[in-house]
């Protein structure tokens, strides 16, 4: 009997980080404490917008209308002491109505330098697909470089740099389809999909619950710039195995022969799946990847960096379905 009272099986196995995390643990609840105060649901969609926050990626959010995709990223901003800009996108919308430009000064007889509303730490797109061509091409440079040049001079972005850019996946009259090149350079799509009966009965309840006050209001500052650029170095930190990153690399070279697929993903998604794995591995706390917070960061990563042929397109079949296929099929290192 002793030594059946001596033995112990423990539900998890401890261990000990070389990595402190608590902190960062500890304002991630905080932020999300904040945001469901106000949001109801929606758990996928701020877990990742968490996870690009700290692995320094921008965000494309797709739903349709009323869903919170708008809402949920200003009280996101609302949360982190950081400037926020909010640029709705138009058909008449020119590149420099988002990057400022060069004005005149009578005084001074030069031309002077007047920032656009992309010069801030957290931006929000609201319907990044309603601009023309040429305005989308505007936000390559800043989003992949982090500056923006104009007239033969360099401007950089303060850190944190982050765009969030909300589009609507059903109204297709007065939008324009985002280049492949912009898309890739969005860390995640997530797509947000309707409540169900209990989150719309609790949608409701707060809404009535709002006399006299605003959803913005009750959303307090949590954290602050910096503490974001020092845990994004934390999350550089994690370990991840040798065979671990030739996981993600399986997984990504075979969305490029897989025949299903006219367009398969390119390097740029396989450094995209390994940041994002490390920053879901510190938010559980642990200092080291594993093949679940691989497959966690695959999905979001991959879906909008890859395009369906047409024949398969037709048969119903989406890129989402194709890449869980993918997962499966590639094996998992022991």
């Amino acid at each position: 009997m002793e030594t059946q009272n001596n033995e112990q099986t423990p539900d998890k196995i401890e261990f000990e980080n070389r990595i402190d995390l608590k902190e960062l643990q500890e304002h991630v609840f905080l932020i999300k404490k904040q945001l469901k105060k106000v949001i109801v649901g929606q758990k996928d969609m701020l877990d990742l917008l968490l996870v690009a926050l700290l692995s320094d990626g921008h965000v494309l959010i797709e739903g349709v209308p009323g869903v919170a995709k708008t809402i949920t990223a200003k009280l996101l901003s609302k949360t982190i002491a950081v400037n926020f800009s909010r640029i709705q996108f138009t058909p008449d919308l020119m590149p420099s109505d988002i990057l400022g430009t060069s004005v005149y000064n009578l005084q001074t007889t030069e031309f002077e330098f007047k920032k656009g509303p992309i010069f801030s730490n957290m931006i929000l797109i609201d319907e990044i697909n309603r601009a023309p061509a040429k305005t989308q091409a505007a936000l390559f440079e800043v989003m992949e470089e982090k500056q923006v040049t104009i007239d033969g001079k360099t401007y950089k972005m303060e850190e944190p740099f982050v765009v969030l850019a909300t589009q609507n996946p059903i109204e297709q009259e007065g939008t324009y389809r985002l280049p492949e090149a912009q898309l890739d350079r969005f860390l995640f799509k997530i797509n947000v999909d309707y409540p169900n009966a209990e989150e719309e009965f609790d949608i409701i309840l707060k809404e009535q619950a709002l006399i006299n006050t605003t959803k913005i209001s009750k959303i307090e500052t949590v954290i602050s710039a910096s503490k974001i650029i020092e845990f994004r170095g934390l999350v550089n930190q994690i370990t991840i195995e040798e065979n671990l990153l030739k996981y993600i690399a399986n997984i990504v070279v075979n969305t490029r022969s897989n025949s299903f697929l006219y367009l398969g993903a390119s390097p740029r998604a396989s450094i995209a799946i390994l940041g994002a794995s490390k920053a879901f591995a510190a938010i559980e706390g642990r200092d080291f990847v594993t093949p679940e917070d691989i497959k966690k960061a695959t999905i979001p990563v991959l879906q909008h960096r890859v395009i369906v042929t047409p024949e398969r397109e037709m048969e119903g079949l989406t890129s989402k379905q194709i890449i869980e296929q993918i997962i499966e099929a590639v094996e998992i290192p022991r």
